[in-house]
């Protein structure tokens, strides 16, 4: 036996689930790993393991760019590390405005353990694939936001296994993201060469686009936010129907990032229709907002989390021997291309059209 296992064992028999029925579920392309419980009654819940030595540091809020780079990418992009106070500190919040996050049953933040309730399978994605209506889901996805908007954004979460600081996506890591656009698409693609000039002009044509990311992050964001990683709760209405999960890497964000994660989904096609009317939903419900720059941000931070998006698919391909993930691409080319026509993303565009071939960019 493993000492993890030990680990995961010992958290099971104090928090009473000794007795479980422990089945694996599928893993996705982190360093977690969730198990679903049965225990002898037939109730169902679900064991979060995170090893925190699995990952980087999380970000100290006052390392300097420098600093973050020098500790790792969890620290450039304000990723949380798989933390599980970040994990149960997000929940927390979520649950205090009335939204769907799952209930903390039992916790070991230290060794990275928590037993949550489970939501089911019904995630979005594969309801729509079995034939739901994708309306009302996602009107009832653009509801959750814009409640998660109205709301006063902590600096800091608090919640029984410990606080957690709520950080910026700010430039160094929305750059960040960026940049693994050149960092690997030439690992996948040979024929793409950018030198020391082209990545100076890449992170140029996005100065603008990452300061004004920065300028508005004033609300929570999932940062994940999109069918898989939502669950239809039947039993509940409105924004309440919608489960979350996977939100510990949750940051203040511009509130366009989780409403482009939704909409320009990188898994699944969104019909341009559907996404035109969450978004005058979302701006029903926001009626404050000044719609021109809303739209100007959401234009701009999509393509750069698509060109963000391609470099990771382009990473576990080529690096991590993940072949499935190159049916994506295509999918993210066209949500570039389209965003790259958007005002205020010329230097992109030109950038794009003198480095990267047109045969390349579908």
């Amino acid at each position: 036996m493993s000492d993890r296992e030990a680990l995961r064992l010992d958290f099971l028999r104090s928090a009473g689930l000794a007795e479980a029925v422990r089945t694996p579920l599928p893993g996705d392309a982190s360093t977690r790993r969730y198990e679903r419980l049965t225990t002898p009654s037939g109730a169902s819940l679900m064991l979060m393991d995170q090893a925190p030595a699995a990952e980087s540091q999380p970000c100290d809020p006052l390392w300097t760019p420098q600093q973050r780079h020098a500790h790792g990418w969890n620290a450039v992009a304000r990723l949380s590390a798989g933390r599980i106070e970040a994990f149960a500190a997000v929940a927390a919040h979520l649950k205090s405005l009335g939204l769907s996050a799952p209930e903390i049953v039992a916790v070991d933040a230290p060794n990275g353990l928590a037993v949550i309730e489970d939501f089911g399978d019904a995630l979005f994605a594969r309801v729509i694939e079995d034939g739901a209506d994708p309306a009302p889901l996602y009107r009832a996805a653009v509801e959750a936001l814009a409640i998660l908007h109205a709301a006063p954004t902590p600096d800091v979460l608090t919640a029984p296994a410990g606080d957690w600081r709520l950080l910026t996506y700010d430039q160094t890591a929305l750059q960040g993201g960026a940049d693994l656009f050149v960092d690997w698409l030439p690992k996948l693609i040979p024929a793409l060469s950018f030198d020391d000039a082209a990545i100076a002009a890449w992170r140029a044509a996005w100065g603008p686009i990452t300061a004004a990311g920065e300028a508005g992050a004033t609300v929570m964001a999932h940062r994940d936010y999109h069918a898989e990683n939502l669950i239809r709760l039947d039993g509940r209405t409105g924004a309440a129907s919608v489960g979350m999960i996977d939100f510990q890497d949750a940051v203040k964000a511009h509130p366009s990032w989780d409403l482009h994660s939704l909409l320009q989904d990188a898994r699944r096609d969104v019909a341009p229709e559907l996404e035109a009317l969450a978004l005058d939903h979302y701006f029903a419900l926001r009626p404050e907002t000044d719609r021109e720059a809303f739209m100007a941000a959401y234009a701009g931070l999509a393509a750069l989390n698509e060109a963000r998006i391609l470099g990771i698919f382009a990473r576990l391909i080529a690096r991590d021997g993940k072949p499935r993930y190159a049916a994506f691409m295509p999918r993210m080319w066209a949500h570039l291309n389209a965003n790259l026509k958007a005002p205020g993303l010329d230097a992109v565009a030109a950038w794009m059209d003198r480095y990267v071939p047109e045969d390349v960019r579908r």
